[in-house]
């Protein structure tokens, strides 16, 4: 089944950003090359518990195995091994990518208390787009009950498009909801 957002993208989005950003070809247009979602644990890390249950909360957000993240170096005055796990991630492409955005925009982001849209600030000048979320409750996989400490991570919606502006104009064709500038 083809994920409702690629479809979108296809038919409406790539037309929509082809006349407002004046391209001469249809591959000027920006697309989503791939969704970065990962945690750092820091020495917390250590605790196989804790591991295995971020492990265990990707692999219910994404819908993908998460790859852990070991320390390069070891570095004396944090008590960090070289080979020591410190966090983990997951790349998504694809079919899943599509998906996790869609759940993210339509069924995430409208359960975090409070919202006001996105932070425009979160663009670097490639219209890489990185987020930071306080909670992994924000997603229905997570059962409320087997969560002992919430824990924030990071998604980064990383694209191809040459300018900051490109990039927030496509992230908002797929809508994603990111304030105006203040």
């Amino acid at each position: 089944m083809v994920a409702k957002l690629r479809q979108d993208y296809k038919d409406k989005i790539v037309q929509s950003l082809y006349k407002s950003l004046n391209c001469t070809n249809i591959h000027q247009v920006p697309k989503l090359i791939k969704i970065k979602v990962n945690r750092g644990l820091g020495l917390a890390a250590q605790n196989s518990a804790v591991l295995n249950k971020t492990i265990a909360e990707f692999r219910a957000i994404t819908g993908q195995q998460p790859v852990t993240t070991l320390a390069r170096n070891s570095v004396a005055t944090f008590k960090i091994r070289e080979e020591m796990p410190l966090g983990v991630t997951v790349t998504l492409r694809g079919e899943k990518m599509y998906s996790f955005l869609d759940r993210f925009i339509n069924i995430a982001l409208p359960r975090s208390r409070d919202f006001q849209g996105l932070n425009p600030q979160g663009f670097d000048k490639f219209g890489n787009y990185t987020v930071g979320l306080t909670e992994q409750l924000l997603f229905p996989e997570i059962n409320y009950d087997s969560v002992d400490q919430a824990r924030g991570f990071n998604i980064t919606f990383v694209t191809d498009a040459k300018t900051r502006e490109s990039g927030a104009m496509l992230l908002r064709e797929f809508g994603l909801p990111i304030r105006e500038k203040i």
